[in-house]
């Protein structure tokens, strides 16, 4: 199962595996959407060896769908390939990246 999903007190934890691609796309979204936009959300990325330019994308939907600006999304646990290319993609200006 490539997204686990934990909710509580109004924090939706999505833990991802390996690859974070287009194949995970319908899963995402339907794991994001499925929360009121006042959600909080972790992302975490403990296991994502691999993203490619789908994922950047199903993270600003979810961005979008969290509020914008007033968004609280977290994501936590990047190796640092994976947070160089957050970086390099300004992503840490969009998002808190623990």
């Amino acid at each position: 199962m490539p997204i686990q999903v934990v909710s509580e007190d109004n924090r939706v934890t999505i833990t991802l595996e390996e690859r974070f691609n287009f194949e995970i796309h319908r899963e995402f979204r339907d794991a994001c959407t499925k929360f009121p936009p006042a959600t909080a959300f972790i992302i975490d990325m403990k296991r994502v060896e691999y993203l490619d330019s789908s994922a950047l994308g199903m993270l600003l939907l979810l961005r979008e769908h969290a509020g914008g600006d007033k968004s609280n999304i977290s994501i936590i646990n990047c190796k640092p390939t994976v947070e160089r290319i957050f970086k390099v993609a300004n992503f840490d200006r969009l998002f808190k990246l623990a």
